[in-house]
C-alpha cells in the first residue's frame, strides 16, 4: 500500500495588515491568487487529499479555503509554527492514506527535506517559498509506519510556475 503526503506552505501573507498577532495575519492579494492556483493544480492533477491537517493560523485557514478541496479539515494549534519533529508526530497519527498538511517555515522546509530519500531537482526546494507544494509517496501500509527519508517525490511546484504575477 502507499500513503501520500501533500505538503503545502501557506500562501503569501500580508505583513502590513493590521493584525493583533502573527497568528492572525491574513493573506495578501498575491497569496490569495497563489492558493487558488495551487488548488486548481491539485484538482487538475487529481491530487485530492482524504483529509487536511492544518495549522490554526489565519493565513493557513485562508490558504485552505482558497484551495477549494473537498476534504475534511482539522485545524490544530500543534501545527502553528511546528518543528519538523512535531509535524512528523502529527502525520504518524493520521488515519487516511492521502493527507494534505498545511503549515509554516522553517518547519515545513526541514520536514520536506527529512522525509524524502532524494530531493527534487528544483531550485526552490531548499527555501520552500510560500504556497510551495510537495507531493510525496511512501511505501507503507499506515502512517504509523512512517520513517524519515522514506518518501519518493512525485512532484514539487511553486505558484510562480502556475501564475503570471
Amino acid at each position: 500500500m502507499t500513503c501520500t503526503l501533500i505538503l503545502i506552505r501557506h500562501a503569501k501573507s500580508a505583513w502590513d495588515a493590521p493584525a493583533p498577532s502573527d497568528h492572525a495575519r491574513p493573506l495578501n492579494k498575491r497569496g490569495r491568487k497563489s492558493a487558488k492556483a495551487i488548488g486548481q493544480w491539485l484538482r487538475d492533477s487529481q491530487q485530492i487529499p482524504d483529509v487536511v491537517l492544518s495549522s490554526s493560523a489565519q493565513r493557513t485557514r485562508e490558504t485552505h479555503d482558497l484551495l477549494s478541496l473537498e476534504a475534511p479539515v482539522s485545524f490544530s494549534e500543534r501545527l502553528y509554527l511546528a518543528s519538523s519533529d512535531l509535524m512528523f508526530q502529527v502525520l504518524k497519527e493520521a488515519q487516511a492514506p492521502k493527507v494534505l498538511m498545511l503549515g509554516h517555515n522553517p518547519g515545513i522546509a526541514a520536514f520536506a527535506h527529512a522525509l524524502v530519500s532524494e530531493p527534487p531537482k528544483h531550485e526552490r526546494f531548499d527555501d520552500y517559498p510560500t504556497a510551495a507544494t510537495l507531493v510525496v509517496d511512501f511505501d507503507i501500509a499506515t502512517w504509523a509506519d512512517l520513517n524519515w527519508g522514506g518518501g519518493t517525490v512525485r512532484d514539487f511546484i511553486v505558484p510562480r510556475e502556475l501564475t503570471a504575477d
